[in-house]
Order: C-alpha cells, then sequence, then structure tokens
C-alpha cells in the first residue's frame, strides 16, 4: 500500500490530511498542557489545605497534637503535603518528556512537509509547463496543416484555370510547397514535443508523485506513531508516581493504626490532674434541734438547686464564702503557683528541662570560645586571643546565672514532689513554715495557690472571668443567718495575708476562733470578729479543737 500509487491524484486532499495531523497533534499537546495546569493547582491547593490545618506554633492547638489522633491526623497533613508534591512532578514531568519535545516535534513537522508539498508543485507546475508546451505544437501543427490544404487546393485551383498565367501558377505552386513544408516541421515538432511529454508524464506519475507521496506517507506514519508514543509516556508518567502515593497513602494508614485511645486517656489525666484528693464525706445537718444551720461548704453539692439562682462572692452569706476563687491580679505566677499540684509539677519539670537545655547551649558555646582561643595562641595572626575574653566572660556570667535559676526551679519542684502525696500535719507546717520563709523569693506560693475546701481548683484564665456558684431555693432562705459556732481556737504561728477572695489575714501570734477544720485541703475556717472570718493555710496556725463545743461557743 503506498500513497504515491494508490493516491497519484488526491495531491490536495492528502494536503488536507496532512495538516489536519498537525492540528490533531497542537491539540493533544494543548490537552496535556491544560492536564499540567490543573495537576499544579490541585497541587497547590492540597499544600494551602494541609498548611492550613497544621498547627501554629507556640499556640495551644500544638499543645493538642500530644494525642495520637491528632498525631494521625498531622501525619495524614505532611503526607498530603507529600502527596501533592507527586502531582506537582507529574506536571514537570509531563511538561519536559510531551509538551516541549512534542512543541519542537511539530515544528519540525511543519518544515517538512511545507518542503514536501513544495517539491509537489514543482512538479505540478513542470508537467503542467510541458502540457503548455504540448499544446501550443499541436495548435500550430494542427494550423499549419489546414493551410498547407488551402495552399494546395488553391494551386490546384490555379493550375485548373486557363486563363491564369503560367507566373501565377508558380507562384501557388511554390506557397502550396512552402505551406507543406511548415506542416511538415510542426509535425516534427509536435511529435518531438509529444514524446518528451509522454516521458514527462510518465516520469511525474511514476516517479515524482510517487515519491514525494511516500516521503508524505512516512512523514504522516511518524507523526501517529509519536503521537502513540506520547500518549504512552502519558500514562507511564502516572505510573511513576503511583508507588510514592502508595506509600503516602501508607504512611496515613499506619498513622490511623498508630492511635492508641489508652495513651491519649492517659494523656488527659495528666494534662489535667490537680493532685487533690476528693471530698470527704458530707456531716448530717439536724435542722430539728434549735440552733443554728451550720453551711457545709465542703461539699461539691452547692450547686444542687440546678442553676436557680447565683451567689457572688462578697455578700452577707459568710457560710457560702468560697476562698479558693482567685481574681487574676497580673500574669501567670513565676513558681506556677496558681497551678494545681500535678500541673504546677509538670509545669516546673518542663522548665527545668528548659534551663538545662539553654545551659547545655552555653556550654558548648563556651567550648567552642574556649577552642577557639587555644587556637588564636598557637597563632596569633588568626586573631586576638584577648578579644575573645569578654566574650568567654559574658557565657560564664550566662551560665552561672541559668543555674541559679535551676536551682530557684528545682528547689520549687522539690516542694511540690514533697507534696504530691498524702502529707502529715507535721509536714505541712514544715511545709508552711518554707513558705512563710521564701515569701519573697516565691511570691507567696502559700497564697497564690489555693484550693477549695473540696479539692476543685480554678485557674487564673482572664481578668474578666466572672465565678459564679449555684445554690437552691432552699439555700436563699439562709443568706441573712446569723454567723456559724465556733469549734475551737487557732494561734498562728506565721503572718498570713489573705489578699484572695475568701481569705482573712492573720498576724504571727494572734488567736482567732476555729469555725471549720481543715477538710484535707490545706485550708482552715477562721473568724477574728462578727465582721471577720475567712481561710487561712492549714500550716500557718496551731488549731485547738473543743471536742464539748457543739454550737455553744461564741465568738468574743
Amino acid at each position: 500500500m503506498s500513497w504515491g500509487i494508490e493516491l497519484w491524484d488526491q495531491f490536495d486532499n492528502l494536503e488536507k490530511h496532512t495538516q489536519w495531523g498537525i492540528d490533531i497533534l497542537e491539540k493533544y499537546i494543548k490537552f496535556v498542557k491544560e492536564r499540567t495546569e490543573i495537576e499544579l493547582s490541585y497541587a497547590k491547593q492540597l499544600r494551602n489545605l494541609s498548611k492550613k490545618y497544621q498547627p501554629k506554633k507556640n499556640s495551644k492547638e500544638e499543645e493538642e497534637y500530644r494525642y495520637t489522633a491528632c498525631k494521625a491526623f498531622l501525619s495524614t497533613l505532611n503526607e498530603m503535603n507529600d502527596y501533592a508534591g507527586q502531582h506537582e512532578v507529574i506536571s514537570e514531568n509531563m511538561t519536559s518528556q510531551i509538551i516541549v519535545e512534542l512543541a519542537r516535534y511539530v515544528q519540525e513537522l511543519k518544515q517538512e512537509r511545507k518542503s514536501h508539498f513544495h517539491d509537489g508543485r514543482k512538479a505540478q507546475q513542470h508537467i503542467e509547463t510541458c502540457w503548455k508546451q504540448l499544446e501550443s505544437s499541436k495548435r500550430r501543427f494542427e494550423r499549419d496543416c489546414k493551410e498547407a490544404d488551402r495552399a494546395q487546393q488553391y494551386f490546384e485551383k490555379m493550375d485548373a484555370d486557363i486563363n491564369v498565367t503560367k507566373a501565377d501558377v508558380e507562384k501557388a505552386r511554390q506557397q502550396a510547397q512552402t505551406r507543406h513544408q511548415m506542416a511538415e516541421d510542426s509535425k516534427a515538432d509536435y511529435s518531438s514535443i509529444l514524446q518528451k511529454f509522454n516521458h514527462e508524464q510518465h516520469a511525474y506519475y511514476h516517479t515524482h508523485i510517487p515519491s514525494i507521496f511516500q516521503k508524505i506517507q512516512e512523514m504522516e506514519e511518524r507523526r501517529i506513531v509519536r503521537i502513540g508514543e506520547s500518549v504512552k509516556t502519558y500514562a507511564e508518567l502516572d505510573r511513576q508516581v503511583i508507588p510514592i502515593i502508595g506509600k503516602c497513602l501508607d504512611g496515613i494508614v499506619k498513622a490511623a493504626e498508630s492511635i492508641d485511645p489508652k495513651n491519649d486517656s492517659q494523656l488527659v489525666v495528666e494534662a489535667y490532674k490537680s493532685g487533690f484528693e476528693p471530698p470527704g464525706d458530707i456531716e448530717f445537718e439536724d435542722y430539728t434541734q434549735p440552733m443554728k444551720r451550720t453551711v457545709s461548704d465542703n461539699s461539691l453539692s452547692n450547686s444542687r438547686g440546678e442553676g436557680k439562682s447565683e451567689l457572688k462572692f462578697g455578700g452577707k452569706s459568710k457560710g457560702k464564702l468560697w476562698p479558693f476563687i482567685k481574681k487574676n491580679k497580673g500574669a501567670t505566677p513565676e513558681d506556677f503557683s496558681n497551678l494545681p499540684p500535678e500541673q504546677r509539677r509538670k509545669k516546673l519539670q518542663q522548665k527545668v528541662d528548659e534551663l538545662n537545655k539553654e545551659i547545655q547551649k552555653e556550654m558548648d558555646q563556651r567550648d567552642a570560645i574556649t577552642k577557639m582561643k587555644d587556637v588564636y595562641l598557637k597563632n596569633p595572626q588568626m586573631g586576638d586571643p584577648a578579644s575573645l575574653d569578654h566574650k568567654l566572660a559574658e557565657v560564664s556570667q550566662n551560665i552561672e546565672k541559668l543555674r541559679l535559676e535551676t536551682q530557684k526551679f528545682e528547689a520549687w519542684l522539690a516542694e511540690v514532689e514533697g507534696r504530691l502525696p498524702a502529707r502529715s500535719d507535721q509536714a505541712r507546717r514544715q511545709s508552711g513554715m518554707y513558705e512563710a520563709q521564701n515569701a519573697p523569693s516565691v511570691n507567696n506560693c502559700a497564697q497564690d495557690r489555693e484550693s477549695s475546701p473540696d479539692g476543685s481548683y480554678t485557674e487564673e484564665q482572664s481578668q474578666e472571668s466572672e465565678v459564679k456558684v449555684l445554690a437552691t431555693d432552699f439555700d436563699d432562705e439562709f443568706d441573712d443567718e446569723e454567723p456559724l459556732p465556733a469549734i475551737g481556737t487557732c494561734k498562728a504561728l506565721y503572718t498570713f495575708e489573705g489578699q484572695n477572695e475568701g481569705t482573712i489575714s492573720v498576724v504571727e501570734g494572734e488567736t482567732l476562733y476555729v469555725i471549720e477544720e481543715d477538710k484535707g485541703d490545706g485550708w482552715t475556717r477562721i473568724r477574728r470578729n462578727e465582721d471577720e472570718e475567712g481561710y487561712v493555710p492549714t500550716s500557718y496556725v496551731e488549731v485547738y479543737l473543743d471536742k464539748n463545743a457543739k454550737g455553744a461557743k461564741t465568738y468574743i
């Protein structure tokens, strides 16, 4: 099958077909280009999506990613980022291996096609010129033959006419002979040109055109093969990234399988455990006896009214004072005394670790400066050793400062770790004495770290936060009742400045009345006079309970 033989007379159609083939190739290039743009756009959107949900540094979100479920989500975000990278690889490879190569090939193809059809048109013009020459020779031969016939007829007519002179007859005879000779010459010329045309025509239809059309056919077949190769490359480029994409997906699956609910539950315990003991049993309050009602504040049931009323601090109902509520008066204390014991221990441990890292960094820097100084001493031309003394002294000073800071936090940490287990009264008194002696350096830990009688705890979160305590309608009836009876006396061992809501200030050596003993939270409720009562740390006072006093003993 050859276009030169089968399509010898379809020059124009072949020209249209080859142009259509180039258009198809350019259309495919445009398709791949749009695909690469889609891949880039998709990759960009995936990266933006991954970035959007990444935890912000030094934020609360970053702390949330300690949980295995959040870690799995973070791994998913990272894998999606790598997944997006593979789509960028697809785009880059398709651009370099398909678009660029095919664009170059299209230009070469256009030049080759132009050259072939130029040769074809040149051959056409040549055969058309030969045809025109043949037609001209043929018409001249025809004209000369007619002229010869007319001259012969005229001669014969003159020769038969007796009235014509002999000279005229001779002239007609010579004219006839001349025309006949011209006809013969035209015949010979026509024959020669006809033979030449037939030769050229045979060469045109059996040599030149088949050769040109064969080249065009080969060119078109190469174009078709090139499209096939490009389509195959298109698929292979996609297939090449499938293993990596599979690894990304495997990473997501692995992250999902690493989710440990028990571990997350333990992290919740570590994050929110206060270290306080649960509240003790609630004492029975007998309202049938003709005595004043003793309101118990060591219970979590002060909200048993299910939100029917809200009591704000500072009212007349002294039986409902909550000493552990603390108004935010500024930044977080340096010793984290505003936190529950367990959380405070974690924060202090974290601070100690950070300081140790900083110390190690400074020590590494000191070692590097020392080595550089030794090099300068051995090779003075490299630098002046004395120029490093100031820097070395500064680093040593920083190390000493960090060590002192570390010792301070380690002392606070040792204090907290010593308080976390159940403590005896003697241990509490010793701890209170430590707090009293170190009050300026630790920002009055005993005051800043306060808890409720039921063991709950309130953190400093906002200066605008307002704490409300729910009470029942029944409790509202006793808002204006008389103060609670004294159950004993106490002596202040140390001075305590009650700066927080519900606390009371005492002076060392002062004697006061006890109206509610320590329920296990480290606080004792006392009264100075009718209008002054509140909570003080149990370790700051020595309590003498009156076992026989059941509401009979009153304040002075």
